[in-house]
């Protein structure tokens, strides 16, 4: 999504119009759920995706004509053989797409996108909310803790349940589509070591924001985790003087000691973030716990962390290991949302 707004934006920019096709309500087996979009330009090119496959297709022919008419449209999409609008698919599904017409010469949609744009570097939350009571005449709205860009909305609507995922819904006799979109959680990657270079780059790509804390300047370096959003030389007996750690925020612990890594988790714990992953042996897990036990944290909050770190795939190399943990960050992100 974060590439979706930036070419949006570039390309209404540069005075193309475009075709924003959106998933806005699906049943059943469909390759991709309510949320899933693609932007189309006249040349053909496109950013995203709405599932490939036959429904994309016809989306795509679908949206050339709808630059040419320059009309946006809503259309149902049925994933079973031999039913109207038989694609030849299998999946038994239904989709409905917003074929959505953005003209290069909306200033106030370009200005969205590009504040779109900005708010994935931003740790917080926002939605956008497109009023789709007449298709061919749309409003957009972004709407975060910041304020709002955008057409106007009831205030009854951003205070309440519309906002909880992504779905269609009715208010006042008018119907939207409400998107939550993601945020760049943040997560503090403690030790810049082999593993630490391998996971960063995966994190970044997968819309995390990471920031990595070392206590040694060649570990501590810009140059080894160009993708991070920032990169710390500090104490580690002292992380609070360098990072604020919130309840929204991920720590992964991977210094190059064990006092370290202790001296890490036991001050990440009285921060109580979403999550803390520690790597490690099964035996050096339950002496740390007992340590941890020692100093006054109760078996429950022990129990949160996350160690040995990552899902358990067999992995072997600091490039295996680094897939493993993104993995189980990208489940305790989506468990959270």
């Amino acid at each position: 999504m974060k590439k979706l707004m930036e070419s949006v934006a570039r390309w209404l920019n540069q005075g193309e119009d475009v075709i924003l096709a959106t998933i806005i309500a699906d049943s059943g087996s469909a390759p991709r759920g309510a949320g899933a979009r693609m932007a189309i330009i006249g040349d053909g090119s496109f950013v995203g995706t709405i599932g490939g496959g036959a429904v994309e297709f016809r989306v795509q022919q679908m949206a050339v004509q709808a630059l040419k008419d320059k009309k946006s449209l809503i259309k149902s999409f049925t994933l079973s053989p031999n039913d109207k609008e038989d694609l030849g698919m299998i999946c038994g599904g239904n989709v409905v797409v917003f074929i959505q017409y953005i003209p290069a010469s909306d200033y106030n949609a370009g200005e969205l996108f590009a504040y779109g744009f900005d708010l994935f570097t931003e740790n917080v939350d926002s939605w956008l909310i497109t009023d789709i009571t007449d298709e061919t005449d749309w409003h957009m709205t972004i709407f975060s803790e910041g304020g709002t860009i955008g057409g106007p909305l009831p205030d009854d609507i951003l205070n309440s349940a519309f906002l909880s995922n992504n779905r269609q819904f009715e208010h006042n006799g008018r119907k939207y589509y409400s998107e939550y979109l993601s945020k760049a959680e943040r997560v503090y990657v403690f030790g810049g070591g082999h593993i630490s270079q391998e996971l960063v780059p995966v994190l970044s790509h997968i819309g995390f924001s990471c920031f990595v804390f070392d206590n040694l300047p060649k570990f501590a370096n810009r140059e080894l985790f160009p993708s991070a959003q920032g990169v710390t030389l500090g104490d580690f007996d002292n992380i609070s003087g360098f990072v604020d750690i919130t309840e929204k925020d991920y720590v992964v612990i991977m210094t190059r000691g064990h006092s370290f890594d202790f001296s890490v988790q036991a001050q990440a714990l009285k921060k109580n973030p979403r999550y803390i992953g520690v790597i490690g042996s099964r035996s050096k897990i339950a002496a740390v716990s007992q340590k941890l036990g020692e100093m006054g944290f109760s078996q429950e909050e022990i129990s949160k962390i996350h160690s040995p770190i990552g899902i358990a795939i067999k992995a072997d190399t600091p490039a295996e290991i680094a897939v493993s943990i993104a993995a189980e960050l990208i489940m305790i992100r989506a468990e959270a949302r």
